[in-house]
């Protein structure tokens, strides 16, 4: 499973890639503005200074909502940084821009997908990443899992390449079972990398094995 980050707060990713297993990047106009980060110039410069700190692969979104303008941002955000994978929204003209952009070789996230039909439009047209957002599903209680799961069946059956990338992921148990159930990708926050270190047992072993150490080496 790839670990991404989803954030666009350049310490927690500079802390996630010293952990040594940070494979990407996701982020999004709500997550930019939350750094402060504002303008378009100030938002494009954000972006390769993620690409400058990170090894894999970066996720940036268009904000238009017809063809031409998601073509236009699209090949704008490609041209930025040979990482930069373009992060286009799951209706009719963004499934239409993921065709163009595959087609052009250009890495597609199609995100904001909630459905299994959503994914598979996606996959038939060539995305790259396919983004189920399991957290906000499991909001509105509904099993964000069992369709991550619907997901790996659909795409198993004909071999697609798309990759499923887990997001809107809260917690290390989302994680965890999202590995379990065959995810590529997960992308969440840094707490939710950090927090897969977390055992009580192990802070009790090494807690004692110093107390150990510290009796016999006086």
């Amino acid at each position: 499973m790839k670990f991404f980050i989803d954030t666009a707060n350049l310490k927690d990713i500079r802390e996630a890639q010293a952990l040594g297993v940070l494979d990407g990047v996701t982020t999004n106009p709500s997550l930019m503005a939350k750094e402060g980060i504002t303008g378009k110039n100030n938002i494009l410069k954000h972006y390769v200074d993620i690409c400058n700190i990170v090894d894999g692969d970066v996720s940036a979104e268009v904000n238009a909502v017809d063809y031409e303008g998601m073509i236009k941002e699209g090949e704008e955000l490609a041209d930025l940084h040979e990482q930069i994978v373009v992060k286009l929204p799951m209706t009719k003209e963004g499934v239409k821009a993921c065709k163009y952009f595959s087609d052009k070789g250009i890495k597609t996230n199609v995100t904001l997908v909630f459905s299994a039909g959503q994914a598979l439009l996606a996959a038939k047209a060539g995305a790259t990443y396919v983004s189920p957002f399991l957290g906000r599903l499991d909001d509105c209680s509904t099993d964000g899992l069992a369709l991550i799961q619907e997901i790996r069946d659909i795409y198993d059956n004909y071999a697609f390449e798309t990759q499923i990338l887990a997001a809107s992921i809260r917690h290390t148990m989302h994680v965890v079972n999202c590995a379990k159930i065959g995810a590529d990708v997960m992308t969440g926050p840094l707490s939710s990398i950090l927090g897969l270190l977390k055992h009580p047992l192990t802070d009790i072993g090494l807690a004692q094995f110093l107390a150990d150490y510290a009796k016999g080496n006086q």
